[in-house]
Formats: C-alpha cells, structure tokens, sequence
C-alpha cells in the first residue's frame, strides 16, 4: 500500500519534469504539467492500469484491420502476438486505429488515400505517447503510406507485413490472385471461357485473407521494407495465416522494446545506403512498377531525391532472380519455402551494401550471415542463371516523356519491346471504357494504345495504365499490346506496357498532345520512347487546345490536387517533403 501511495506522490508532482519518453511524453500544454499528468493517467488508469504497467517503455501498435480489408483479416491474431513479444521484453503495448486501404474497396484509387494514410500515422505517432511503434500492414498503398508517416515522425518503427495468402486450386491448377485473375479474365474476354467458368474461379482465386500471392505490390513492398532493415529478418515472406507469420509478429513486438531503449529511431535505418539496398531487391525480384514511386516517396521524407537515370544504370547490372509470378512461375509461399529474403540477399551480396544498420541493431551482412548458408532450391535463381538478365523495370525518357517513364520489361513480351506503331488515342478513361470493345474501333495488334488523363491530377493516378486488349483483338488471339499512358498498372499484371509518363497530360505534358494516328516508337534497349511528331507541329497542338489542369472546391480532393506532385517525385504532396539534400542511388 505504501509503494502504490510513493508511486502516486513521485508520479504527481506539481511540475514533473519534460519527459522525453513513456507516459508522460508529449503532454497537452494547459500551462501547468502536473495537471496534464494528473489528467492522463486518471484516464488511462480507467482502463484497469497500474502504475507499474505506466512506467514502462510504451509500444504503439497500427491497427490497420477492417472489414473492407481482406489483405489485413489477420491483424486481431498480429495485434494480439505484437503485445505478447511486447510484455516479454518489458514494455506496454498500446494498440490504435487508424486509415486501412484495401484496393478493390477504395474509390477513385487507393493512390488518392496513401498520402491522407500517411498524415494519418505520422500524426497519431506524433500526438500519443509511445517510445516505439509497430508498423502492421500489407495491402499496397498500407506499408509505403506507414513509413512515409514514421518516417516523418521519426520515432523507432518496425514494419510488420501482414503477409500473402494462401493459393487457391481450380480444376488442379494452382491458382493466385492476382495474376491469375487477370489470366482467366483474359480469357473470358477472349470468349475462351463461359460466365460460368470464371463465376467458378472467381471463388478460388483467393484462397485465404492476405496480400496477393504473387510478387504484385504488396509482396514487393514487403520484400523492400526488409531490404531497407525495417523488419525483423525474415518478416517479409510468411503467409498471414501461418504459424510463422504470428512468430514474426511476437518478435516484432520484442525488437520494438529493444529499440526503444536503444533509442534507435527511424533515421538510423532508412539510410541512403539502406535505400539503395532496397533498390537493388525492387530490380532483382522483378518487383511492382509502383514499388518505384513508393520507394521514392519513403525516400523523399528524408531528403532522398531519386534519380532515375541511377537507378537505370544499377539495373543494367541487377539481373531478375526470382522465379515469382507475373515474371516467373512460383508465389509467395514458395518463395518462403525456399528461405525467403535471406536465400534473395545471399545472391545479391556482392551488389549489398552490407553494414548498412537493420531494426535489430544489426548489420545487413550480420542477418545475412546469421541465416545460415541456405540450401538447394529452385525459387532463387543464381546470378550466373538469372529469370531475367537486367533488372525488372527499365526506365525510359524521350520527347513523350520527358520527365521519364517506366516499363516492366521482365513481363513484357520480348518482340514488342523495339517497336514502331500508330497511336490509337484514347482522351480518358470514360473514353476508354465506351470504345475499347466497339466492333468498329480503329485498331490492329501492331498499334500502340494511348491513354491520357489518368496521373496524379488527371484521374488521381488509378491502376489504369493496364488497358484492355481490344475485344475484337483478343478474340482474334492477340494476347498483347503495347500500352502508353501516365497511370500505373497493379503490380501482379503483365504486358508491354509503358507507365508513369511524366509530366502527365493534364499538366501539358506532350502525352497531352498525342493523336491518334501519330507514330510512336519504343526501344527497350536504347530506353527510347519517342512521339515522331516535328516540334513546330506540337507547339501548334499546344497552341491550339491550352490545358486546363483539374480543381476541386473542397475537402481531401482539393488538397490532393493543389498539392499532389508528379510520379518521379513519388506522387507526394510538397508540403510534406523536406528540402532533397542527396540524390540516390549513387551508383
């Protein structure tokens, strides 16, 4: 009775000293601190908390569950194994809601919500006390938005990946989403499936809650948080429903505690060293197109400027080694099977920085080295057998894009990507939707298709870029297309498809002033897209039809549009960016 009375006394002072840490930390400012105090943790202590349980390091855990959220129907089983590590290791766990992006669930884009996504956690990790946090996301716009927000914050931070699903069978076919949605969509277009076929695989295509199983957006994201050192090893491959992944979860919640009292904040670990690893990793696994303006935006909240060029040239010499799908044939659980990030950093390590600093207070190599030596499998090529001989995404610049744009060259087809055709122009993506199936439609498989409008202010920047084969082309058999726009596509898709034009058409980028009919050449291996159009013609163009860039007269939209940036800035908004200070990657 007399300690819990000495711990009232010491914890109530008049005028408590600043804290820079537990409880106390970040008090409201009534102009007297004592009471601020007193307040809190009369409230708290309203929820059955000792004082014991209030001095010790405080853990916030991002509860990012929902029931719109499939990708994150196991954040109960996370959250509940995050506090377990957490009080084994010392410290108290608070977990906290906050905005969950699913992609099928979000109108217009999920892109429109990363940025509002990332305001929202960094602000909920600057206004409540905790000494650490645990970062649980996985759906794609979910893990950049978090460590744009933490990264902001600056406060210790582990990353914990909710994980991938399980794959699904159809007819003994293995079967995942989601580049086997677009597969058996593909044929269903084509007329070489009936309804009631893709009514069947439609309910096995997903065969548990998690991201998707292939090497789409989210499983990139969560190979990238790894290779930047901001999971505990390993944590970017187990299935979400797998007892390994709840591991993960539990030594997420001990590393935090660790890293609370080490004081090791954000900042130590998202290096530019740190990113340029992560590069590497984003060529190597044949990652997500976006992956590229996620990892630019992450980067651009230290006041990292991504330099494309670079980063072009570091995939000149970063072959594809993993055998995932849309790229290759394996998912996810293979790829986990098979050891996972340690058995991809092990064949990168000479390509590594590897004293670059992880969550665990250790180095890269040190985690690689402390993985083991691996063991034969077939998910992991070697670099002397690569799936691809560069690095997944090419990046490309010309006079249609001179800001630069990007291609997946690791899932394109090998007989498009040096190709001369007529552009077949669509203005946006009502456009698109009322002409790319007519009968009538102008369009042959040597053509290139051309979608404007659909960038950050055009159309907040939709999966878009991923255009449809025409019907009438599809059911002739033509399986791809080469496609031109300033949108992105989902990282599980594939085809030769031309991403991120920058600057976007609705700004008056020279997308803008495409017609149909114009020439249009890509060249791949001389990173070339170029419109075959005299620049006198298109100042006429310019001339003749002045863009009106897109408004909004209230609420997020206006903000998003006034203040969103282009796809080389990472689709940011500028007010949340600091001054660049260092161009990456240096390579």
């Amino acid at each position: 009775m007399h300690m819990s009375q000495d711990n009232n006394k010491k914890g109530h002072s008049v005028n408590p000293a600043a804290s820079e840490d537990g409880i106390s930390k970040g008090l409201a400012n009534y102009g007297d601190r004592g009471f601020s105090l007193f307040l809190r943790k009369a409230f708290i202590k309203g929820a059955g908390y000792t004082d014991s349980a209030l001095e010790r390091p405080v853990i916030g855990i991002t509860n990012t569950g929902s029931s719109y959220n499939p990708c994150h129907g196991n954040a109960p089983q996370l959250i509940e194994a995050v506090k377990r590590g957490i009080m084994l290791a010392g410290g108290l766990p608070m977990d906290f809601p906050t905005i969950s992006i699913h992609e099928s669930f979000s109108q217009p884009t999920s892109m429109f919500l990363r940025n509002l996504m990332s305001m929202d956690t960094e602000e909920l990790l600057r206004a409540q006390p905790m000494d650490a946090v645990v970062l649980i996301g996985g759906c794609d716009k979910t893990v950049p938005a978090q460590l744009m927000g933490a990264a902001s914050a600056g406060l210790p931070a582990v990353q914990l990946i909710t994980g991938s699903m399980l794959t699904g069978s159809y007819r003994s076919e293995r079967v995942g989403a989601c580049t086997d949605c677009r597969r058996y969509w593909g044929k269903f277009r084509a007329e070489e499936i009936g309804a009631e076929e893709i009514a069947e695989v439609n309910s096995q295509l997903v065969a548990s809650v998690g991201t998707c199983s292939v090497m789409g957006t989210a499983s990139t994201m969560a190979c990238i948080a790894e290779a930047l050192g901001m999971t505990v090893p390993g944590g970017a491959s187990p299935p979400a429903v797998t007892a390994d992944r709840i591991r993960v979860a539990e030594q997420s919640g001990t590393i935090a505690v660790e890293i609370a009292r080490k004081r090791l904040t954000i900042d130590k670990v998202l290096t530019e060293k740190a990113f340029e690893n992560a590069m590497r990793v984003l060529l190597a696994i044949g990652g997500s197109t976006n992956a590229i303006v996620h990892l630019t935006a992450i980067a651009g909240r230290m006041g990292f400027e991504m330099d494309l060029k670079a980063l072009d040239r570091m995939g000149r010499e970063t072959p594809v080694l993993l055998d995932l799908k849309p790229s290759g044939q394996h998912y996810m659980e293979d790829f986990h099977h098979a050891g996972g990030m340690a058995t991809l950093l092990r064949e990168l390590k000479p390509l590594l920085h590897l004293d670059a600093l992880t969550v665990t207070g250790r180095t890269l190599g040190e985690e690689i080295e402390a993985a083991g030596p691996g063991f034969k499998q077939d998910v992991v090529r070697t670099a002397k057998n690569p799936i691809y001989p560069q690095g997944g995404i090419a990046v490309l610049q010309g006079n249609l894009a001179p800001g630069g744009a990007i291609i997946k060259q690791s899932a394109a087809h090998p007989k498009l990507m040096e190709h001369e055709g007529r552009a077949v122009v669509f203005e946006n993506l009502e456009d698109m939707a009322n002409r790319i199936d007519t009968p009538d439609l102008d369009v042959t498989a040597d053509d290139i298709l051309v979608l404007k409008h659909i960038g950050p202010k055009g159309a907040t920047m939709p999966e878009a870029g991923y255009m449809p084969i025409p019907k009438k082309l599809a059911i002739a058999g033509v399986k791809d297309i080469v496609r031109i726009s300033d949108g992105r596509m989902s990282g599980t898709a594939f085809g030769t498809i031309v991403l991120h034009v920058t600057p976007e058409s609705a700004i008056g980028g020279p997308l803008a002033y495409v017609q149909s009919g114009d020439r249009i050449r890509l060249s791949v291996e001389k990173r070339e897209l170029s419109l075959l159009v005299s620049d006198e013609e298109l100042a006429r163009r310019r001339a003749a039809k002045p863009v009106v860039v897109p408004t909004a007269s209230r609420g997020y939209r206006k903000l998003f549009l006034q203040s969103v940036t282009q796809a080389d800035q990472g689709v940011d908004f500028d007010f949340l960016m600091p001054p660049m200070t260092t161009k990456i990657p240096k390579t």
